[in-house]
């Protein structure tokens, strides 16, 4: 919108034609977004204890938990917002992948929105149902995915990119429908699962998703895209904005947030911003690379998949409690201690990520 507007203007003063660069409405985007957060914040905090919209607490969990039973919760539709609002200000609204990209994060906000609103008229930890969930979700993710793929102009939109090898890639056809779907999915999943304690999502999400705008604005840029050796493709510049919104409204977020929170993501947020992590990684073609940098996020899914599976097969348990986060609990970890070491891990993880679009 504001690109437009500049458009018109710059016909009366040509200074205005610095929106044009991406950067500027980049940094102008982060910025919008976490002032939303930080004016919108209180009012929806302030409803959401009004309304007593408050966490329910597993009776499984960890006994420090159960303090904090009755935390606002459904704090992550400030993110959605937030990000919403300044994409559609900041951005070029001309881009398919904008629009791609602002459809799952709603899509999937919309489903966590609708799980966490059962969770509270119930005063459980239950909410959707399992298969109806992922039901919802595959449908959405489902209509994004065959959206870009019936929208690719070239064949390196739907090629898999191999990190570290310059000329190891696999043209995935058909298959990167399913495939595409599978890492948006388990994306959203997976940072929802590590949303356990204050803060430990948000941050790491803010940190891949700096590192996806990067990598986005290099994508799109012809001169840096091919002296990288990574896939130009057209408009996928304009996800710097959308990453840079995210990036601003989860730090606005954080500023509640942090340890000890006055409000909970939900699933309303940690859906929707594991979903949109996973929808501009494919967009840019560097699925691989998001594993890389969403270590965190894989290693918290991988330890609920190895519990289930050894209760299941043996009736033991390889950790105390899954997610991984609740086993340091039980260890005797203090909350803080967790959540600064796994953000530690993240910025390290995010650099050998980074590092990939040069060592090949």
């Amino acid at each position: 919108m504001m690109l437009l507007m500049a458009q018109w203007l710059s016909v009366i003063d040509q200074g205005f034609g610095v929106l044009r660069y991406i950067t500027l409405r980049a940094i102008f985007s982060a910025i919008t977004a976490m002032v939303i957060c930080l004016l919108y914040g209180p009012l929806l905090i302030n409803w959401l204890s009004r309304a007593r919209i408050g966490q329910s607490i597993r009776s499984d969990g960890p006994e420090s938990h159960f303090d904090k039973a009755g935390t606002p919760t459904m704090g992550g539709a400030m993110i959605i917002v937030a990000v919403a609002l300044s994409t559609l200000l900041w951005s070029d609204l001309g881009v398919r992948q904008v629009w791609v990209a602002l459809f799952v994060i709603i899509g999937f906000g919309a489903i966590g929105w609708v799980d966490d609103y059962r969770k509270v008229l119930k005063g459980d930890s239950v909410g959707l149902k399992a298969r109806e969930k992922l039901l919802w979700q595959f449908v959405v993710a489902g209509i994004a995915v065959v959206c870009v793929y019936l929208m690719a102009n070239d064949i390196a939109e739907t090629t898999l990119i191999v990190p570290f090898f310059k000329e190891v890639a696999f043209g995935l056809g058909l298959l990167f429908i399913p495939f595409a779907i599978l890492v948006i999915v388990g994306c959203s999943n997976a940072v929802n699962l590590t949303d356990g304690l204050d803060g430990l999502a948000i941050m790491p999400s803010v940190m891949v998703a700096a590192g996806l705008g990067l990598i986005a604005y290099l994508s799109g840029h012809a001169i840096f895209a091919e002296y990288l050796h990574i896939p130009n493709i057209r408009g996928v510049g304009e996800l710097t904005v959308f990453c840079s919104a995210l990036v601003g409204a989860g730090l606005g977020f954080l500023w509640f947030n942090t340890y000890p929170a006055q409000v909970f993501m939900g699933d309303v947020g940690a859906l929707a911003i594991g979903a949109s992590l996973g929808i501009v990684a494919i967009l840019v073609r560097q699925e691989l690379v998001l594993l890389i940098m969403g270590g965190i996020f894989v290693i918290e899914a991988i330890s609920v998949i190895l519990q289930v599976l050894s209760f299941k097969l043996t009736g033991q348990r390889i950790f105390r409690m899954a997610p991984i986060h609740h086993h340091f609990e039980l260890k005797g970890w203090p909350e803080p201690r967790i959540i600064v070491r796994f953000w530690i891990i993240t910025v390290i993880l995010v650099l050998i990520g980074l590092s990939t679009l040069k060592i090949r």
